[in-house]
């Protein structure tokens, strides 16, 4: 494989700010989809030392429906450290916890978000689309309410390539005799 076409390759990706797909740089690069999804693989090889260099401190890898350069997960507490130095920007406990709601449940209204959790959930909604971990989904065809579903940037975050990769509940959940009406919903 030309070293000018990994070349041309390794410079498109150096600059993305989200996954790209290999349809969208073999366009780009006037090649073929296949020969381009091959070159992404060869980099991505030779960025974690198989093709008999060292490992280096980024990788590329496919999320999301597209590829993207990562810092390497070995080097994650350095990286870390440096981009939250002085950073106040972690979810709060009831970010998190309706972000999971909207990530099992999508599309979900703001309502049946604040009867799962039980409280008001609209400063939190505001906060999550602000930050572009979700998006709207369109309106509810019975109520109107507008429902929300997480966004291409949450998997990107997050390390998934789709929500199918999401961990199964079922372990996490108690047992069924333990619920009023003996069944999960």
């Amino acid at each position: 494989m030309p070293e000018e076409q990994l070349g041309a390759l390794e410079a498109v990706l150096m600059v993305v700010d989200e996954p790209v797909p290999a349809a969208q740089l073999a366009s780009v690069l006037g090649l073929p989809t296949g020969q381009v999804v091959e070159l992404l693989e060869t980099l991505a090889a030779e960025y974690r030392g198989e093709q008999g260099g060292r490992a280096r401190g980024f990788e590329l890898r496919e999320v999301a429906g597209g590829w993207r350069v990562y810092s390497a997960p070995t080097y994650a507490d350095v990286v870390g450290q440096f981009v939250l130095d002085g950073q106040t920007a972690r979810l709060t406990q009831a970010s998190l916890e309706t972000l999971a709601v909207i990530a099992y449940r999508q599309p979900v209204s703001r309502g049946r978000i604040a009867a799962i959790r039980g409280v008001n959930v609209d400063g939190v909604v505001r906060t999550l689309l602000a930050r572009g971990l979700i998006e709207e989904a369109g309106p509810d065809e019975e109520g109107g309410a507008m429902r929300y579903r997480t966004s291409a940037y949450f998997l990107e975050r997050i390390g998934l390539g789709s929500l199918d990769d999401l961990p199964p509940l079922a372990p996490y959940l108690p047992e069924t005799e333990s619920f009023d009406h003996g069944e999960l919903r």
